[in-house]
């Protein structure tokens, strides 16, 4: 499973000329399913998230965490995530999950990050979106679910 998240002033997501989401001060955090995620990579992403310190304290430090800051977070399934560039000019997508496979797994972190008790929006599956944000900072942050099993380099 990966990540990209923002941290962000606001965010939201249309589909056509409707808003089906928004928020204020948060993260938006685009995440694309793969082929071979299983809950455990859904559990350790969201609390990657949820606890990710780049919000700042008192002192202007990235110290405190959505969770410490009652962040709103706008979710946006993107398979894209999955693009492989290495040959030619045309992304392939063979290790993005298929929609039947990412749809439930996506509803599965939501539900896992609704959990927190922040306020939650997503956009919508498999739809054309059209996502604004305002990144503040800026922050951005990528993250892979099999970093976990990578070691730090000392």
């Amino acid at each position: 499973m990966r990540a990209l998240v923002q941290r962000v002033s606001q965010g939201s997501v249309r589909v056509g000329t409707t808003v089906v989401g928004t928020i204020g001060t948060g993260l938006v955090v685009f995440l694309g399913m793969g082929k071979e995620d299983t809950e455990e990579d859904a559990r350790y992403l969201v609390e990657k998230v949820l606890n990710l310190r780049v919000f700042p304290d008192e002192t202007g430090r990235f110290n405190r965490s959505a969770l410490d800051i009652g962040a709103e977070l706008l979710l946006v399934s993107q398979f894209t995530l999955y693009a492989d560039t290495r040959r030619g000019r045309r992304p392939s997508f063979a290790d993005a999950a298929s929609p039947e496979r990412a749809e439930p797994e996506f509803r599965q972190v939501v539900d896992l990050f609704r959990q927190s008790g922040l306020r939650v929006e997503t956009g919508r599956f498999q739809e054309h979106m059209l996502v604004e944000l305002v990144n503040d900072g800026p922050v951005t942050i990528w993250l892979e679910s099999e970093e976990r099993h990578r070691p730090r380099r000392g």
